[in-house]
């Protein structure tokens, strides 16, 4: 229900000035729409996520690690 009265309020916004049946049906589009695609896109969505964490984990553990008093080679010593 609530599906339906959503649908016929951005039907409404969507059809602007043309006040009839293109809202209504517009609205129902766009509720139909919704009721059949929301949970297959936040799947796609959510596996998206977890692969994106999954790699950028993969790659922090495959990136060397060196000890924090190493010296930087570019970094040259101070002249006297």
């Amino acid at each position: 229900m609530l599906g339906k009265i959503a649908g016929a309020l951005l039907g409404k916004k969507i059809a602007g000035r043309n006040n009839g049946l293109s809202g209504a049906l517009i609205g129902a589009g766009i509720a139909a729409i919704a009721r059949r695609g929301l949970f297959p896109l936040a799947v796609t969505a959510g596996a998206a996520y977890a692969g994106k964490k999954a790699w950028d984990k993969y790659n922090t553990r495959k990136a060397p690690a060196y000890p924090s008093d190493a010296s930087d080679a570019s970094v040259s010593p101070p002249s006297a």
